[in-house]
């Protein structure tokens, strides 16, 4: 499953999510990865985006940028058509099938390909390739975003990610040693079908304190907090505070459900107060509930919050709270979902220094100065879709509005998640927005607003 820093820490409303109908067949002994020197240790910065991790690596020799996302089995690439230069090996025709409630889509199977990150090389590695244009991440993310990856390389290390940092660290199992983890929670993970998976505790009513175990997918690549499968248990029925909204995008469809908090989340011996929770349509997720004992995810707006490690051949997970523990939950109150729409060419005012010169009337200097002009390709941002009865949608926003300014500021002098944190402000937090409309701006006011109350 693939499931947002300054602002990026709020941007939690893009959700991605992959599920892969046993796709994994290849045992570690045909595709693995390892490091190169005899450090057993690899550093790797990373920028994380929605709160998803995002690094590069190259695929037989050609850079492409990843998400991590331990919810997936296998390698995933988007659009066959702009892959052509990998050279991909031993190609045929397969059927994915993901969340989402459509068909399964059309992709091809590469394997025995090479991967490369820094003083790590990956051997033998199968990819499978999405040539659907529908499916676009990149335009969600505002950055080129070529695949993901999870299982194929959490296996064959031990792997700390460090959020506050942004650097993922590798290490062989002769390097790590616990004891390096100060202060570190160990819990066990199971998994089932290469995904991992923890058990952990739940405090679905706002009366009690009373506590229900759930069992969730860690989903490095979801950027929600977590989400409940309804009916999975006696306990996770329909929230009675919710609203409904869009949730993401699977390999099979848009995802909807229903947007909630509950009281609390208990994971070891640490309690997250008042989490976000989604609770998709069932549709949307039948085959991700064919696993029985699944209860639903937990997500990266949570995982942000600690330094975690993953030891997968060992089925163990390090969490270490960070300076993030106690920040608040929070969710789009805007009701707008905004895309990366392509670049623009814009005119940017410049100066120069002429001369400098002394007036004959003062003991000041003058300076004269002459304005000159340049142009510079800018990025550009459209609604995609808002939500019924939000604040956005109330005030007479539409869908495709190119946005030109966000108060006061122009966008394009922004990145997409910048933009998007405003929208996950305090209550009450006015937004003025001018955009662009079949040729015409308008400006638009509204007041984010919580549609729990």
């Amino acid at each position: 499953m693939l499931s947002p820093g300054i602002l990026i820490r709020y941007f939690k409303y893009i959700i991605f999510v992959f599920v892969i109908i046993g796709c994994v067949c290849q045992g570690a002994s045909q595709s693995y990865f390892r490091i190169n020197n005899n450090s057993g240790k690899q550093v790797v910065p990373f920028k994380l985006l929605s709160n998803l991790i995002v690094f590069s690596m190259d695929i037989n020799g050609k850079e492409q940028n990843f998400i991590l996302d331990s919810g997936v089995g296998s390698t995933i690439l988007f659009d066959l058509n702009k892959q052509d230069s990998l050279n991909l090996k031993n190609l045929k025709k397969i059927k994915l099938q993901g969340l989402g409630s459509e068909a399964p889509v059309d992709a091809i199977l590469s394997e025995g390909n090479r991967y490369t990150l820094k003083n790590i090389t990956g051997y033998n590695q199968k990819i499978y390739v999405i040539f659907d244009d529908s499916f676009d991440l990149s335009s969600k993310l505002g950055v080129t975003i070529n695949g993901i990856i999870g299982y194929q390389i959490l296996k064959d290390f031990i792997v700390n990610i460090n959020y506050k940092t942004r650097k993922l660290t590798f290490y062989s199992d002769r390097k790590f040693n616990s004891k390096m983890c100060k202060k570190c929670e160990r819990l066990p993970l199971e998994f089932h079908k290469f995904k991992p998976y923890i058990n952990i505790g739940a405090k679905l009513d706002e009366f009690t304190d009373k506590i229900t175990p759930v069992k969730l997918l860690i989903d490095s690549g979801g950027s929600d907090a977590m989400w409940l499968f309804e009916d999975s248990h006696p306990d996770i029925k329909r929230p009675t505070k919710f609203f409904y909204d869009f949730l993401g995008e699977g390999l099979s469809g848009t995802i909807y459900g229903k947007r909630a908090k509950i009281k609390g989340l208990i994971i070891g011996e640490n309690e997250l107060k008042n989490p976000t929770v989604s609770y998709p349509d069932s549709l949307s997720i039948s085959y991700a509930r064919q696993f029985k004992e699944r209860n639903g995810s937990i997500g990266a707006s949570v995982l942000k919050r600690f330094n975690v490690t993953f030891d997968y051949r060992n089925h163990n997970l390090y969490l270490r709270k960070n300076s993030s523990f106690k920040d608040p939950f929070k969710y789009n109150m805007s009701g707008i979902d905004l895309v990366y729409y392509g670049k623009v060419l814009v005119m940017e005012k410049g100066f120069s220094e002429l001369s400098l010169a002394a007036k004959n009337t003062t003991s000041s200097n003058q300076i004269n100065l002459v304005y000159n002009f340049k142009y510079a390709f800018k990025p550009t941002y459209k609604i995609l879709r808002l939500k019924e009865g939000s604040p956005a949608k109330e005030a007479g926003l539409m869908k495709e509005d190119i946005v030109i300014k966000i108060n006061g500021k122009y966008t394009f002098d922004l990145k997409l998640d910048e933009i998007v944190g405003y929208f996950f402000g305090k209550e009450g937090k006015k937004i003025t927005l001018v955009i662009e409309r079949f040729g015409q701006n308008y400006e638009y006011s509204f007041r984010l607003r919580d549609m729990l109350k």
